[in-house]
């Protein structure tokens, strides 16, 4: 609470005074409750730092910079209410969507995961959603269900990148991709999951996952990164893998008026919109428990966690405290490796050398390499038509081998039953 004094020409204070200062508090917008002490010819007027600023008073808004105060200009205005969270992104239209580009596959997708019945007609349900309105679609809309969001929004991409070792400095592999908000989630989070090693141990005949990282830590990190992150700002969503590292990155700090000791605890999501979109599938809660779920899945792996929530980025760091895997030594590993490597050979060898084809065995390991690969890549790959390719496909489906995951244009290949 700051305190002003306020020193009366007069000798004494006299009660159209006190209501004339009031009145400037109740007269800026929103209101400014004052609370005023009388001690002999001084009003000590006491002013709380408010919680829904901007406020206008008569002359404009005003920032006040140590003893003094500075007139804002437009431009500011503006900023200092992005900065504050008053004007939200996600909920902005989009003035130049061409619904030529609205995504039926994504937005059918969609549908499925949040687990929405297809009752109404496509309009009625973006209603509903609220990404839709008399004065047209919202950015939200767009980065959810165009089927090129990057034509209308420049921070819409997400870039992956694993490097050698654990310094930025050789490049092992690098994409970069506009698939939409869920398609951007699941390309990242499959990228990752191919990239973190896993130790197999058998006990009790049953065969026990040991990650690198936890897979729910890491998607979490990709999903709070894609929501949170700042659109106004440029700049993509970056997702590293490090030998021993995940580092996941995005523009936009926490919000100003977020109180930072509260960080953790609750959620104050800066784009409310695709927050909720997002919360009505499995990828994300609104209760604000994901830093505490990613620091408990960390420790329970063996993971060092680094959340630095800064002024302009937001960054997230996981790290192996080994240089191996949790539980690993170099002796257990080989032992184990060769162990499973020969009983998994022999068995799916045995199992899947009979049912396939060289055809289907190099469709597979493609699809293996690149998960999100499309019917055309397919073709030049294994160098056959894409006729061949989708007779091949189909057979593979009808025997439990391969599984499509999403749309023709944002989903995804899964291997269900050959190790490759």
């Amino acid at each position: 609470m700051n305190k002003w004094l306020y020193l009366s020409e007069q000798k004494r204070v006299n009660l159209s005074e006190r209501y004339r200062i009031m009145d400037l508090g109740r007269n800026c917008d929103p209101e400014i409750i004052l609370n005023i002490e009388k001690v002999d010819n001084i009003l000590i007027i006491n002013v709380p730092e408010g919680d829904n600023k901007p406020y206008q008073c008569s002359k404009g808004f005003y920032l006040r910079l140590g003893a003094n105060s500075q007139k804002l200009k437009r431009d500011k205005i503006l900023e200092f209410s992005i900065r504050e969270n008053k004007i939200r992104f996600d909920e902005q239209i989009c003035p130049d969507f061409d619904f030529k580009n609205f995504d039926v596959y994504k937005f059918e997708y969609y549908l499925a995961l949040a687990g929405i019945t297809k009752i109404l007609d496509n309009e009625s349900i973006l209603r509903n959603l609220k990404v839709l309105n008399a004065n047209g679609m919202t950015n939200a809309g767009v980065l959810f269900f165009s089927s090129e969001p990057y034509k209308y929004i420049f921070s819409s991409k997400i870039r992956c990148v694993q490097f050698k070792g654990n310094e930025r400095v050789d490049i092992l592999d690098k994409k970069e991709v506009d698939k939409g908000i869920i398609g951007n989630i699941d390309f990242a989070f499959n990228y990752l999951k191919e990239r973190v090693p896993v130790r197999f141990e058998i006990k009790g005949g049953k065969r026990i996952e040991h990650p690198q990282f936890p897979e729910d830590a890491y998607r979490e990190a990709i999903v709070n990164a894609v929501v949170h992150r700042d659109y106004f700002e440029s700049g993509e969503v970056a997702v590293e893998k490090f030998e021993n590292m995940i580092a996941v990155n995005n523009p936009g700090g926490l919000i100003a008026s977020f109180p930072i000791h509260e960080f953790g605890k609750f959620s104050w999501p800066r784009n409310r919109l695709l927050a909720d979109l997002l919360s009505k599938t499995f990828f994300m809660e609104k209760v604000g428990t994901g830093i505490k779920r990613m620091e408990t899945l960390c420790k329970k792996n063996n993971n060092a966690i680094v959340i630095k929530p800064l002024s302009t980025h937001f960054f997230l760091e996981m790290e192996s405290l080994k240089g191996l895997l949790p539980g690993d030594n170099i002796k257990d590993g080989l032992k184990d490796g060769l162990s499973d490597g020969l009983s998994d050979g022999i068995r799916d060898g045995i199992r899947d050398g009979i049912k396939l084809n060289k055809i289907q065995q190099d469709i597979l390991s493609e699809i293996h390499r690149e998960r999100d690969i499309t019917i055309e890549r397919l073709a030049e790959k294994v160098g056959i038509s894409v006729r061949n390719i989708e007779k091949n496909i189909a057979r593979l489906k009808e025997e439990g081998h391969l599984k499509r995951i999403g749309s023709r244009k944002t989903g995804y290949w899964e291997i269900e039953s050959t190790d490759i």
